[in-house]
């Protein structure tokens, strides 16, 4: 089985602003070619922006369409999430762009009702998978990790990785959360928030996290911007699974 080289992007994102925030990704992103995986936080074009009228486009829009371009300029694959207009709804929208393409979209399914997101964006209602290298990867989104039984492995994924806009103030809950998806999930665990104030006041410090199956630390960036790579190897999730398989005894109540 083929390693994954991850690039994780922790930034400061400039609030609702979509040409400020691709730029400076761009700076992060500029000649690396080798990365397999490149991964943003949530809402990486706008910050967690509670104005979707505001803020919101359509799939062709400009943050999609960079992510298209970008991944096949770079001949990668990118997965971040952008508050997205269908049909009159909106949707925090995680998308994955490979090599030119979309090839999976995830909507957030677990929205903040303490800060009125279901106010005003339409609940997801599928979890999905996608393959790259051999892996099978699993999106979700942000508050997604706090709820284990909408996590709850059941694609029997190797990674699973949420793109985030996570306040300092529950960091603790964030690092602690991250740790346990990974241990329940036998997988491996990606957590990518962004750094800096958003529009609304609300102080973010990152922890950027990589975590392994057996929910051991790799990676934590605290309060730093930039492009962090790390290689992680398949061999950890199915030698893990091999010598230790709980997943096969679990019993999920639908």
């Amino acid at each position: 089985m083929q390693n994954l080289k991850l690039g994780l992007v922790q930034m400061d994102i400039v609030w609702e602003n979509t040409p400020a925030n691709i730029e400076k990704i761009d700076g992060f992103l500029n000649g690396m070619t080798d990365l397999d995986l490149i991964i943003l936080p949530e809402m990486f074009n706008t910050g967690f922006s509670m104005d979707p009228a505001r803020i919101a486009e359509g799939e062709d829009g400009n943050a999609v369409s960079w992510m298209c371009k970008a991944s096949a300029e770079l001949q990668t694959t990118i997965i971040g999430s952008v508050a997205i207009v269908e049909n009159g709804k909106y949707y925090n929208r995680c998308f994955v762009a490979s090599q030119g393409d979309i090839i999976a979209r995830y909507d957030k399914h677990n929205l903040f009702t303490m800060a009125g997101e279901e106010k005003v964006y339409t609940r997801g209602t599928k979890n999905i998978s996608f393959e790259l290298k051999g892996w099978k990867i699993k999106p979700l989104v942000c508050y997604d990790l706090r709820f284990p039984t909408w996590c709850y492995n059941k694609e029997e994924a190797d990674l699973l990785i949420f793109p985030a806009n996570w306040p300092a103030k529950r960091i603790s809950h964030w690092s602690a959360l991250l740790k346990a998806r990974a241990i329940e999930n036998q997988a491996f665990v990606i957590g990518v928030n962004r750094v800096g104030v958003d529009g609304t006041g609300k102080d973010h410090n990152g922890y950027s996290t990589v975590v392994n199956p057996m929910g051991e630390l790799i990676a934590e960036h605290i309060n730093e911007s930039g492009l962090f790579i790390y290689e992680i190897n398949r061999e950890e999730v199915d030698n893990f699974k091999a010598l230790f398989n709980v997943l096969h005894d679990q019993r999920v109540i639908e």
